[in-house]
């Protein structure tokens, strides 16, 4: 029994003594790798990298008309250190120490995020903490600043003997700044996919295509090899001009904060083209300063009064009435058919030919001229305005723009407010095609944003201008209406967007505008309709006498006092004395003013 005990402890002593041998002899590796194998593992770790890597492919360009750039990718770089590298730690860290002054020197001169004992401090912690990736700098650094470090001592010996490496990434920048911003877009983060507006709608010729690179062992050393070159993205030219856009963008800007406005929208159109040559969009934040954030150009509302002018092209195209048919108008509302009200914002006892109504934009006029005209047949008059080609799918090339909402009312009572621009909505982007199809002699232009996607330059694809309706009613349709719309301006007497006591509002002593003035009150949630907040609107066209470009102005919720045509009229007259002012569509001769008609 004893010898059993005795032969048991013997062999517990035994395990324990193994384990203690093996435990040690563990350790003792542990402790030789760390102290001699150090740099051989650390070759070894570098070397545990993945066998393939991509290759990001540069962002194409967006571009104005004339080339300038509205966005392009630009290189940026972090700057990383790998203080484990044999040759920083051979004889005691000289080449380290030597350098590390003139190092930190440099990073506070071309980089300036901190001082030079600041960065020396910061990396020789790294170093002695053996840090695998420290980043040397804060933020990326551009590519001129990565050009100038390249010419440090310590950088220049390479990646394997200082640790330095770069890794670079492509921001997407705006070199104008706001302008157009939310028209040209946004992508998902650095480099990402088309987020919104022309990023996203021409995100496959932008984005390019990825390449690919291997790690590879070349003369003892393991390098990247590109496998698959990386294909740059595609630019795209716009039909912006960043003139012009700087123009009409400062302009509505202007307007807007003198009005403490919600938000407002400005588009100016190229009349025998379609082609946008400014698009602005401007709203107010919460503490008062304005920034853009919203595409209104392309988002549907009550046009208000700028949509008499559609119903009656409809109403004389249909021969329904004539432009010096007559109807009268009184201080009071007037009711129809005991349901539905309707006001003037300029009342009066009198009676109005058909342009003078246009003119002077009566509610009361326009109910009584298309409910006399369309009662019991609402129908052809939606119809109407669809063969006029303002409802067709048209394709502006800005993703998630509404369509028009015009339906066919139910009864002639709907039929009474749509007169004047309620119970429909358009986008003001399809406002203004319309009214400038009365200004191309009645053809009808598809918006456009965009004529050709380049690569190096040369041409890949070209967009022409696109026609929606050849013709939007008759020549004697369209001369009627370009008369009425002429009295919104210069009619002194009844013109809303006429001069008034000191307000020139509309009228121009450089250029001739014609156009047409739209008030729409604002629906406040709970509440219905508001008698004082509104949503001003001008839409027209210049020079009259050949028109060349359409500009619509839509500012929503000034203070009081509000009026269309000094709010809106008055900002695309100034637009249009800067616009003719820059693009010299005026010469002189013999002393007169003459329409210059180039190509």
């Amino acid at each position: 029994m004893y010898d059993e005990q005795r032969n048991t402890v013997w062999r517990f002593a035994i395990i324990f003594i193994a384990i203690f041998i093996g435990f040690a002899a563990v350790l003792g590796r542990i402790i030789y790798t760390q102290a001699f194998e150090r740099e051989a593992w650390l070759k070894v770790a570098e070397q545990q990298v993945p066998t393939h890597r991509p290759i990001a492919a540069t962002r194409g360009n967006i571009l104005d008309c004339n080339g300038r750039l509205l966005a392009s990718s630009m290189p940026q770089y972090y700057m990383y250190m790998d203080t484990r590298v044999e040759a920083l730690h051979q004889k005691n860290g000289q080449l380290f120490n030597r350098h590390i002054d003139t190092l930190a020197l440099d990073l506070a001169t071309i980089v300036g995020e901190h001082t030079q004992a600041e960065y020396k401090a910061r990396i020789v912690q790294a170093y002695k903490k053996g840090e695998a990736r420290l980043r040397v700098c804060d933020h990326r650094i551009n590519y001129l600043q990565r050009q100038a470090l390249l010419n440090n001592a310590l950088i220049k010996k390479g990646k394997y003997k200082s640790g330095i490496f770069f890794e670079d990434q492509h921001r997407r920048i705006k070199p104008y700044g706001i302008l157009a911003s939310r028209t040209i877009g946004s992508i998902y983060g650095e480099g990402g996919s088309g987020n919104s507006g022309l990023e996203k709608r021409f995100d496959n010729e932008l984005r390019g295509e990825d390449g690919m690179s291997s790690i590879q062992k070349i003369g003892g050393r393991y390098e990247s090899v590109t496998e698959v070159e990386a294909k740059d993205g595609l630019d795209v030219k716009t039909t912006i001009d960043a003139n012009l856009q700087d123009i009409v963008e400062n302009a509505l800007l202007d307007k807007t904060a003198e009005r403490n406005a919600k938000w407002g929208c400005c588009i100016l159109m190229e009349t025998e083209t379609g082609y946008i040559r400014a698009i602005a969009n401007i709203d107010r934040a919460e503490d008062g300063t304005y920034y853009e954030a919203v595409n209104h150009a392309v988002q549907r509302v009550e046009p208000g009064s700028t949509f008499k002018t559609i119903a009656l092209v409809a109403a004389l195209d249909d021969g329904k009435i004539d432009i010096d048919d007559t109807v009268s108008i009184s201080r009071q509302p007037w009711v129809y058919m005991r349901k539905s009200k309707h006001t003037d914002a300029h009342p009066m006892d009198t009676v109005l030919t058909v342009r003078s109504a246009l003119a002077v934009s009566s509610n009361i006029a326009l109910a009584k001229l298309i409910t006399r005209s369309y009662e019991g047949s609402a129908k052809k008059f939606v119809r109407k305005i669809e063969k006029m080609g303002l409802m067709d799918s048209v394709n502006c090339e800005i993703p998630g723009a509404d369509k028009v909402r015009i339906d066919v009312p139910k009864d002639t009572v709907t039929l009474s407010k749509m007169s004047y621009g309620y119970s429909v909505e358009l986008s003001p982007m399809q406002i203004l095609m319309f009214y400038n199809a009365i200004a191309n002699d009645g053809k009808m232009m598809r918006p456009m944003l965009v004529t050709a996607i380049q690569q190096n330059g040369e041409v890949i694809k070209r967009f022409k201008p696109e026609t929606v309706k050849s013709s939007i009613c008759s020549k004697k349709t369209l001369r009627d209406i370009r008369s009425a719309l002429h009295d919104v301006v210069w009619d002194d007497h009844l013109g809303t967007a006429a001069k008034k006591a000191w307000s020139r509002k509309a009228q121009s002593n450089i250029v001739a505008i014609a156009g047409k003035t739209g008030t729409a009150q604002l629906i406040i949630p709970g509440h219905g309709y508001s008698g004082r907040h509104h949503r001003m609107t001008f839409v027209g066209y210049f020079p009259e006498e050949n028109p060349q470009y359409t500009c619509i102005c839509m500012i929503e919720d000034p203070h009081f006092p509000y009026d269309a045509g000094m709010d809106c009229g008055s900002t695309v007259r100034m637009i249009a004395e800067k616009t003719m002012a820059y693009t010299g569509c005026y010469v002189y001769r013999n002393g007169e003013r003459h329409l210059d008609k180039r190509d």
